[in-house]
C-alpha cells in the first residue's frame, strides 16, 4: 500500500486532478449538444490528462531507484501537459500538424518516464505493472488515434 505521497509525486496529481474536473467541465457545458468532438474531448482529458498522467506520476515517485532531478520531473509535467492541450486543440480545430506535435511530445514524455524508472523497485509489483500497462497502452494507441483523427479530417 502507498504511504505518504512522495512529493516527486506532486506535480502529476495536481495537473492530474485539473484535467479529470476539466473533462467534467466540458462534459457538463456539452451536455445540451453533445458532439463526436466534444464526447472524444471529455475522454482525452480523463483518460490521458487525468488517469494515465496520474498512473505515470505516482508510479514513477514510487518506482524509481533514486532521487529523480527537479528539472527531469519539471520537463516530464510540462512536455506532458503541453502534448494533451496540442492533441485537443488539433484535433478540435482540424490541425493535424499541432495533433501530430501533441503524439511527438506525449512519445518524448514517455521514453522519459521509461528511463526514470529503470532498475525499478520490485517492492510494488502490482504499480510497476500498472506503469508499464499504462506506457504500452500510451504507446499503442497514439498511433491509432493520429490515424482516425487524420482519418476524419480527410
Amino acid at each position: 500500500m502507498l504511504g505518504s505521497v512522495n512529493k516527486s509525486a506532486i506535480p502529476f496529481l495536481a495537473l492530474g486532478g485539473i484535467s479529470l474536473i476539466l473533462g467534467g467541465v466540458v462534459s457538463a457545458a456539452s451536455a445540451g449538444s453533445p458532439s463526436y468532438t466534444s464526447a472524444w474531448a471529455v475522454a482525452y482529458l480523463v483518460l490521458v490528462g487525468g488517469l494515465a498522467q496520474l498512473v505515470l506520476g505516482i508510479g514513477q515517485a514510487e518506482l524509481a531507484s533514486k532521487r529523480l532531478p527537479a528539472g527531469l520531473l519539471a520537463a516530464e509535467a510540462v512536455l506532458l501537459n503541453f502534448s494533451t492541450v496540442a492533441v485537443l486543440l488539433g484535433t478540435i480545430l482540424a490541425a493535424p500538424a499541432l495533433t501530430y506535435a501533441g503524439a511527438g511530445l506525449l512519445l518524448v514524455t514517455l521514453v522519459a518516464f521509461i528511463w526514470a524508472v529503470r532498475g525499478a523497485s520490485q517492492h510494488l509489483p502490482w504499480l510497476l505493472w500498472a506503469f508499464r500497462i499504462m506506457v504500452v497502452v500510451l504507446l499503442v494507441s497514439a498511433p491509432i488515434g493520429l490515424v482516425i483523427a487524420h482519418s476524419r479530417l480527410s
